[in-house]
């Protein structure tokens, strides 16, 4: 893990994959063939680690089977260091944008007003 914050209601995060299989140069493992996972792709990494995360959230809460997450997840390539860099700020300095939070049940302003320092 590069860069990562928890949130209320989700979570940001930058996974360095450091380690590419022979015969996957400059190809990030996104994706599976025909359903079937791929060990170390990005798919895996992150069911594996909503699994775990589910588990214990539900130990904790009684709740065995609960749903924890979304079933998608957002993810992004990150090709350079401006980028890389860009994409460190905004998730550090998420947790400052949350009572403007559409998601957020106790948001302080309406859609409009939301994100001033973006206009």
């Amino acid at each position: 893990m590069d860069a990562w914050v928890v949130m209320p209601n989700h979570v940001h995060g930058i996974l360095m994959i450091t380690q590419i299989k022979a015969g996957t140069a400059r190809r990030a493992p996104t994706m599976g063939r025909f359903g079937r996972p791929i060990s170390g792709s990005l798919p895996t990494i992150i069911g594996a680690y909503k699994s775990a995360v589910s588990k214990r959230i539900n130990e904790i809460r009684g709740t065995p089977g609960g749903t924890v997450w979304q079933r998608e997840y957002y993810e992004h390539v990150v090709r350079n260091d401006d980028e890389l860099n860009r994409i460190r700020e905004y998730i550090a300095t998420n947790p400052l944008r949350w009572p403007y939070d559409p998601e957020n049940p106790a948001t302080v302003a309406d859609e409009d007003e939301a994100y001033p320092w973006e206009w």
